[in-house]
């Protein structure tokens, strides 16, 4: 959490206006904080505030979950991991306990980077390639299913996991992982060498469909950290562990997939083919 529709409700608020406050484009840097020094990843603190000041942002875009604020000579990028989030106030707003590194414009405005877990980063690069270059493909990009089942049979991984490998899939996360796969009905425990071309387009469609679901509500809110979507009005099995599934009425089980929660419907999504049965019948 912050996951693809959320990470994208974001930049598109940067961008365009939204989450109650205005669009940056165009907008020239003053000066900037570094409030707290591991938040940058690269370069060091002196360079990263020469660098800045008098550029111009030119657009905010995402790649996977990472914001790409493209300036004049840089690109900044941000990643929000467990806690981060972006906010744009005005200078007569007060800074928040937990902001970490603080972007002042010249018209009266900043834009403040806020970590509470201190887990997020932020690069200022010449370029993208020596930093995104090992993510995979965004999934809303996706159209081709046979290609992406091929990719799913080579992998032979257990299949939560596999989705959530930003370098298989770029932006998926916990949520909607738990989500697409309750959707396809597909255990999340399956090997992805055991999917049929039916599941995996099945699948394909299913992630597509949560997360496109997911940018229209702008995103899920469900504790401090990201505030403002209402996607988890929607849940099916996320989060709702002992309650009723919404299409059998089955009792929703929690197991730990990758050290993460993982949640879902027995019945609609049945026992999975493991790997090694998948060796025993070759």
């Amino acid at each position: 959490m912050p996951e693809l529709p959320e990470v994208e409700t974001i930049c598109r608020a940067l961008r365009s206006g939204g989450r109650n406050a205005p669009a940056i484009v165009g907008w020239k840097i003053n000066r900037t904080d570094v409030l707290w020094q591991k938040t940058l990843a690269e370069p060091g603190p002196e360079e990263f505030l020469q660098r800045l000041i008098y550029q111009v942002v030119i657009d905010v875009r995402r790649r996977g979950k990472f914001i790409v604020i493209h300036l004049s000579d840089d690109f900044l990028i941000v990643h929000l991991r467990m806690s981060g989030d972006l906010r744009v106030d005005a200078d007569t707003i007060d800074l928040l306990p937990h902001d970490r590194l603080v972007i002042w414009f010249q018209n009266g405005y900043h834009l403040a980077f806020n970590d509470t877990r201190k887990f997020g980063r932020v690069w200022l690069r010449k370029d993208l390639d020596g930093l995104l270059h090992r993510l995979g493909p965004e999934p809303l990009e996706i159209d081709d299913a046979e290609d992406f089942y091929q990719r799913l049979i080579t992998r032979k991984r257990q299949l939560k996991p596999l989705l959530m490998d930003q370098t298989f899939i770029s932006g998926m996360g916990n949520i909607y992982t738990d989500e697409a796969l309750h959707i396809a009905g597909i255990h999340p425990l399956s090997n992805s060498a055991a999917l049929t071309r039916e599941q995996a387009l099945k699948l394909l469609s299913a992630i597509q469909q949560v997360l496109k679901k997911g940018i229209e509500r702008n995103g899920a809110s469900i504790d401090w950290i990201y505030r403002g979507g209402s996607f988890q009005n929607e849940f099916r099995v996320y989060g709702r562990s002992g309650q009723a599934c919404p299409i059998c009425g089955t009792l929703i089980e929690k197991i730990v997939v990758g050290q993460r929660g993982t949640h879902f419907c027995p019945v609609c999504q049945p026992g999975f083919r493991s790997f090694r049965t998948i060796e025993k019948e070759g």
